[in-house]
């Protein structure tokens, strides 16, 4: 069976198709795995750091072989997927050196003589993974789990194979016998999990709320980042015309196909009219084209089915009283091309304005003051992100206290940092990943105790 095949976003030709998994391989591999786990574990985490940066630079050596992969089968712009497998460097350079201590057994003072925890792996790790950022995202996971002393499964979305096949040749490349792929498709992943001895998934509500129901059936410790909605609020005494600018770039990276960025623009009376001129005046200016030729600013969407769904999203906020500024017409041009588009008076019914938008469009809601721009910020079901561009940060800082999300950034568009914790709340899933909380979700934190 052809559970894996990629399309190049930019023509729409199949690109690489590979076969899926029996049962009989999956069993193999998670076998093989167990049976590494023993001896990773075995190793101080030192020792393992040593050999996780072995990884980092095969990454740092292959930067633009892995790059193209990634550019042909999710069309993103070569200068993003350059920046993310950079990225997935940093973080196992990060790890390496921060793991051993952070890790290391600690003394807690009690009636005992002596008495502390320790984190110890929990085994094999299942992690279900999605397209949009093939390489950073499974390392995000992997990284950290693997230095705690877990071996890692992996299941790729079914988009990007070679991609991911580069990936574990690289990790072989670097003596790892920790990490494998699972080649599955959707009816293997309930035997994966019961498998495993926990879960990862990276990837929308809905299919996050059937790997936890069925993670749950088998009592399997999970993590779940899902869908979000990111809520950028601009205050009347705000640089109107930077936070326009950063609302693009946030808005369009990556064509819009990222869970933390921008996506609806919440604005007070004061600064409405400016902020939406400014906006659509940057927009506007985002060019479209192959993802390879450094002058594009706006990629394809990675798949047909994706830009289907994503224009009727547009036309059913149309159809709901919402303005259409910019945008919102199906290209005739070969390719999942999309362009950028604006709605204006995005309101309650509107379906972009209770459901993720995963693409390069971007809602404008207008706020009757500020406590309303609080009110429709948490007035989603996610809670990933947020940002709040004011002049007045102690104040900015006292409206963050007010948002229902994961993370806030003031004067700033939602990103991630290695050295802080990522995740939301609501629908948006549950623990975190990176810093050193990352780092303690897929461990066993033992209790010693002596009299």
């Amino acid at each position: 069976m052809n559970a894996f095949t990629s399309c190049n976003p930019a023509t729409a030709e199949v690109v690489f198709t590979r076969p899926g998994w029996s049962q009989a391989q999956l069993d193999d591999s998670i076998q093989r795995l167990k049976s590494a786990q023993t001896h990773w574990a075995a190793l101080s985490v030192s020792q393992r750091a040593e050999r996780m940066l072995k990884l980092a630079v095969q990454l740092e050596t292959h930067r633009e072989q892995l790059a193209a992969l990634v550019t042909l089968e999710v069309g993103k712009r070569t200068a993003e997927c350059l920046a993310e497998i950079d990225k997935s460097a940093q973080l196992i350079r990060y790890y390496a050196e921060l793991a051993p201590a952070l890790l290391a057994p600690q003394s807690i003072a009690t009636q005992a003589s002596q008495s502390g925890v320790a984190f110890e792996p929990l085994g094999c790790v299942l992690a279900v993974m999605p397209w949009n950022f093939p390489i950073w995202q499974l390392l995000r996971f992997a990284v950290p789990a693997l230095m705690a002393g877990n071996t890692c499964l992996v299941k790729p979305a079914p988009s990007v194979p070679q991609c991911t096949q580069l990936l574990l040749e690289l990790v072989h490349a670097a003596g790892l016998d920790c990490l494998d792929i699972a080649w599955i498709d959707h009816e293997l992943v309930e035997e994966a999990i019961r498998r495993s001895d926990a879960v990862a998934f990276t990837g929308s509500t809905h299919t996050g709320r059937l790997i936890a129901s069925l993670a749950g059936k088998h009592l399997k410790k999970t993590v779940l980042e899902l869908g979000g909605s990111n809520p950028f609020i601009v205050l009347a005494d705000a640089d109107v015309e930077a936070a326009a600018q950063d609302a693009v770039n946030s808005r369009y990276r990556d064509a819009g196909q990222s869970c933390n960025a921008a996506k609806r623009m919440i604005v007070v009376p004061e600064i409405a009219e400016q902020f939406v001129a400014a906006f659509v005046a940057a927009a506007s200016a985002l060019r479209p084209g192959d993802p390879r030729d450094p002058a594009t600013t706006l990629s394809p969407l990675t798949r047909a089915d994706l830009r289907e769904a994503l224009h009727a999203q547009v036309l059913d906020a149309c159809h709901q009283g919402a303005r259409l500024l910019l945008g919102g017409q199906l290209p005739a041009a070969p390719g999942f091309f999309y362009p950028a588009t604006v709605l204006d008076h995005v309101h309650a019914g509107c379906r972009v304005y209770h459901e993720e938008v995963f693409g390069p469009v971007a809602s404008i809601l207008r706020a009757r003051d500020e406590a309303d721009a609080i009110r429709l910020a948490n007035d989603t079901p996610f809670g990933l992100g947020a940002s709040i561009y004011t002049a007045d940060t102690t104040h900015g800082w006292e409206l963050a206290r007010q948002l229902e999300v994961g993370s806030v950034f003031l004067n700033r568009h939602t990103s991630s940092d290695l050295r802080l914790p990522f995740g939301g709340v609501k629908a948006s899933g549950y623990g975190r990943e990176l810093s050193e909380f990352g780092l303690y979700e897929f461990v066993n934190v033992k209790t010693y105790w002596q009299k």
